[in-house]
């Protein structure tokens, strides 16, 4: 009699649990929006063209079964407090621009259409006028369109704390003026560095998150005088290279070849080792580092170890490497690697604005803004031409 009590027990139990089930599946299937979203790097405030901006990634992953697919209608940053209007909006064709889909291909007929077990990287930079207007935390909206199930359907969920720690403040790793900021900060979705989504030691980063190509332009508002077919008669080529502060010398490669300007072709094949071509990384203490890439082989001054002195000579620009042309490839960034680190904001203790540059099929140029506008505790945003002292 005991054991039928138990068995009747268990199936009752049984039953209840498959009702429980059944339920939660329908719940998941007609209401709840099957996402999982992560904010891997916590942002934190910088400022740039006299805003603060804030600057981080999104995963979004579907985890609903494979035959249905979710459509990622819009997205609203909220700040940490009540209020009802959102910090900042994506939506519509802004919205596609701002997604990647790794591991989806290149072909997708809408980037924004999320199929099960798949991901999608929405690219996030949220600006406010003043530090004071930036909220100790973020939070997202995100609204679906979900297949088989009419209207959409919204989730809240990312929340992630502002860091409250200031950019790295540094001298420039350059001298003199005409130096235009190419792949430098921006959310364009052209923008090379910012989409660098690189897997290094079983982890996907963004080491060049805030790198910038820095390129000359010389007083003929070109890169180069008498054609750009030589290293030579870039006005960049052969600059003059400088410790951004303090540091010991964390990491160096000597010897790459230089490639020939202008041309998709190497000099030697592209591999996690020998992409940033000649290199030297400092260590600047508090697990922060500057990289510095693609420099003239045999040039390089110093040697691992070495204790160097802010404006201190490392070396000179080059074209070795994955480079196309004679420039200075820099990033500040959390570990000794060009790529298997994540890149952290910073900002220069001054420099002075010139002018917009542009880069184009037909080359680059730019436009001066009048006169020179001082800046300071800033980082220049994508293609700004400036003066260092």
């Amino acid at each position: 009699m005991r054991h039928t009590t138990s068995r009747v027990r268990l199936t009752i139990a049984a039953v209840l649990l498959l009702h429980f089930s059944i339920a939660f599946a329908e719940a998941q299937t007609h209401s709840a929006v099957p996402v999982d979203l992560q904010i891997p790097i916590a942002p934190t405030p910088v400022k740039a063209d006299g805003k603060i901006h804030l600057v981080y990634e999104l995963h979004i992953t579907n985890f609903d079964k494979p035959s249905r697919d979710l459509t990622l209608m819009s997205v609203e940053v909220l700040g940490d407090g009540q209020q009802a209007a959102p910090l900042f909006r994506l939506g519509g064709e802004e919205l596609t621009k701002q997604i990647s889909r790794p591991g989806a291909g290149q072909k997708l007929s809408d980037k924004r259409r999320i199929g099960g077990g798949m991901r999608a990287v929405l690219f996030m930079w949220v600006t406010v006028d003043s530090v004071a207007a930036v909220p100790r935390a973020l939070r997202h909206r995100l609204a679906f369109a979900i297949e088989k199930v009419n209207g959409e359907r919204t989730v809240e969920g990312a929340f992630v704390e502002v860091r409250r720690d200031a950019p790295l403040v540094i001298g420039p790793p350059v001298r003199g003026e005409g130096w235009m900021a190419a792949n430098g900060p921006s959310n364009r979705a052209e923008n090379e560095h910012r989409r660098a989504i690189n897997t290094v030691d079983g982890r996907a980063r963004i080491a060049q998150r805030f790198a910038i190509d820095w390129i000359k332009f010389g007083p003929n508002g070109q890169l180069w005088s008498g054609g750009g077919a030589k290293n030579a008669n870039w006005f960049g080529y052969g600059a003059e290279i400088l410790a951004v502060a303090d540091a010991v010398v964390a990491a160096v490669n000597d010897g790459a070849p230089e490639n020939k300007p202008d041309t998709e072709a190497r000099a030697a094949p592209i591999t996690l080792e020998t992409i940033g071509g000649n290199y030297v990384i400092l260590d600047l203490g508090n697990d922060r580092y500057a990289a510095y890439m693609h420099m003239q082989p045999g040039k390089i001054r110093v040697k691992v170890g070495d204790k160097v002195h802010r404006g201190e000579v490392l070396g000179l620009v080059g074209n070795s490497g994955n480079s196309d042309g004679p420039h200075l490839h820099f990033q500040i960034c959390d570990a000794n690697s060009p790529l298997g680190s994540e890149g952290l904001p910073f900002v220069f203790e001054s420099f002075e604005k010139l002018g917009q540059g542009a880069i184009n099929d037909n080359g680059a140029n730019w436009k001066p803004i009048g006169n020179a506008e001082e800046r300071r505790m800033e980082t220049p945003l994508e293609n700004v031409v400036v003066r260092f002292r």
